[in-house]
């Protein structure tokens, strides 16, 4: 760590050393509302419910600029290998940038490759939206999305966010290994008119893999061709041609697109195959308009940064672990698994840069729920618990649904009311009034004190009026750069996942044993539960 961002670092915690007991709500006079606030494109974020002030904002501002966040944004824009451990460049905003100018990667424009990738997705798409594409037994009717982690999280989560302008086949999507996943959903569809998409880059992955095989052999059954009926997202063209796949349904993409950011390319065809090509290029519009604003829009104005560096406020200097996501909209209902691949394998890293271990703690857990479901299950922790857990709601002005706009208004005074409950809170003084009539004396104080709400906890609210295929766009957009901006200023690599590799090498090397290997050179605990489960049915 640099001496400047050491400095910046300590001055950040001196501060919130002197602000820590301070209550939220004494915050808000003159233009506190207006002053901690973001906007663009019709895209809010509200962070006034926090325990920020202006000098607090400009301290984090410090910290980004001693991070050197100008220079490493504008390194990662221009194509330069930031994922320095794996030697590649991060580009998936250029599968975005389609209207754009030239992305270099290497010295070579690569724009051209994006936008013939995207008309062939685009050409096959409509072939299977319109039926002149078809199975074996008619018109497509059901898609299968096979892929797992970056490769299922994206489109599935994507595809239900869209559901209002969904209408193209039904999609499925199967990422788990265990068969129950692709079992349910093989029962529901027909093998002659189902195509399968398998989201692989190197057509390797077991879960994925192992799921292909089944659906291929679930397609025989029925079908004299089941290859002809499934379409590859994947590099390997010479596993896909082994697998029987056409060439003219084979999707690839560069190293320089990690399997969580992947979703903007061919692991969005399934997504594109439901909502029409039309709705999918305006996803990636939206994402464009955050890429042009994220670059541009400068200190407090910048959406990503300000959400980032709150980000680093609570978790880096106020020490909240955790980081509950609660969007206002059902159809997110994904959001917070997407987000939790996204921001957890990108900052869940222990080692800085340079290999030296952090000095700081990394990314916090995320987690969340829609509400107002989670209301009812664990917002008695939250409001009551014994510890702060920062929350981010998202909302919109209207849902789809117009003739039940009545509910969508219920819908968002439930959250604009969590956000403030948790601000305000609830004194003894106020709780004893709640209970007067019905308590007296020891009684009372007893009944009052279980009524108490702590309050000063705080949450950011995003805002926006609609969720349209554009606002997805640059909704994730949005969170994609404030893991970069957090992941700079603490000094990791975002963009690879080293820790996902031991469990699965290790998970290679117990198959055999769970099959019926002699399991004595494992530990003790692993051995037990091998035998354990292999007298019960294994």
């Amino acid at each position: 760590m640099t001496p400047e961002l050491q400095k910046a670092w300590d001055a950040l915690r001196a501060h919130h050393k002197d602000v820590a007991d301070r209550r939220i709500k004494t915050l808000f006079h003159g233009d506190r509302a207006a002053a901690f606030s973001a906007q663009t494109e019709d895209l809010k974020l509200d962070y006034a419910k926090t325990n920020l002030d202006a000098e607090g904002v400009q301290l984090l501002l410090d910290l980004a600029r001693a991070a050197d966040l100008e220079g490493r944004r504008a390194a990662m824009f221009s194509g330069a290998p930031i994922n320095e451990t794996e030697g590649r460049a991060v580009l998936h905003t250029a599968l975005r940038n389609i209207d754009g100018g030239p992305v270099t990667v290497d010295g070579q424009d690569v724009m051209g490759e994006v936008r013939d990738t995207l008309a062939r997705m685009e050409a096959f798409a409509k072939s299977v939206r319109d039926g002149s594409f078809t199975g074996q037994g008619g018109r497509i009717t059901d898609v299968i999305n096979i892929g797992i982690g970056g490769s299922d999280l994206g489109p599935a989560m994507g595809t239900l966010a869209l559901a209002p302008y969904h209408d193209g086949p039904r999609c499925h999507f199967v990422s788990n290994v265990d068969p129950a996943d692709i079992a349910q959903v093989l029962e529901v569809c027909n093998p002659e008119t189902t195509l399968v998409i398998v989201a692989s880059k190197t057509f390797t992955t077991i879960e994925t893999m192992t799921n292909a095989r089944t659906a291929k052999a679930w397609m025989s059954e029925r079908v004299s061709d089941p290859a002809a009926q499934f379409a590859a997202l994947s590099t390997a063209e010479d596993k896909t041609a082994a697998f029987g796949i056409d060439p003219a349904r084979v999707f690839g993409f560069a190293d320089w697109v990690g399997g969580r950011y992947s979703m903007w390319g061919p692991i969005g065809l399934s997504l594109m195959i439901a909502v029409g090509p039309r709705a999918f290029r305006a996803f990636l519009d939206g994402g464009a308009q955050m890429d042009r604003h994220f670059q541009a829009a400068e200190g407090t104005d910048n959406l990503p940064l300000m959400l980032a560096l709150v980000g680093i406020w609570h978790n880096q200097i106020c020490g909240y672990a955790t980081r509950a996501v609660l969007p206002y909209d059902n159809n997110l209902s994904r959001l917070p698994a997407y987000l939790q691949q996204l921001e957890m394998e990108s900052n869940g890293k222990g080692v800085s840069m340079d290999g030296a271990d952090l000095e700081v703690h990394s990314g916090p857990v995320v987690w969340g729920e829609p509400g107002t479901n989670g209301q009812h299950a664990f917002y008695q922790l939250i409001h009551q618990g014994t510890r702060v857990i920062p929350c981010e709601f998202l909302v919109a002005a209207r849902g789809h649904r117009d003739e039940l706009h009545h509910q969508h208004q219920l819908l968002v005074a439930n959250c604009l009311a969590q956000s403030e409950a948790l601000m305000t809170g609830r004194d003894l003084d106020a709780a004893r009034a709640k209970v007067a009539d019905r308590f007296e004396g020891d009684e009372l104080e007893r009944q009052a004190k279980h009524r108490v709400f702590p309050g000063n906890r705080p949450s950011v609210t995003l805002a926006y009026p609609q969720l349209t295929p554009f606002r997805l766009g640059q909704i994730i957009a949005l969170y994609e750069h404030r893991v970069f901006v957090e992941g700079v200023i603490l000094g990791i690599n975002s963009f690879d996942q080293w820790g996902v590799e031991l469990g699965k090498e290790l998970a290679t090397a117990l198959q055999p044993i769970v099959e019926g290997a002699d399991a004595s050179g494992k530990d003790g605990s692993t051995a037990g539960l091998v035998g354990f489960l292999r007298d019960r049915g294994l």
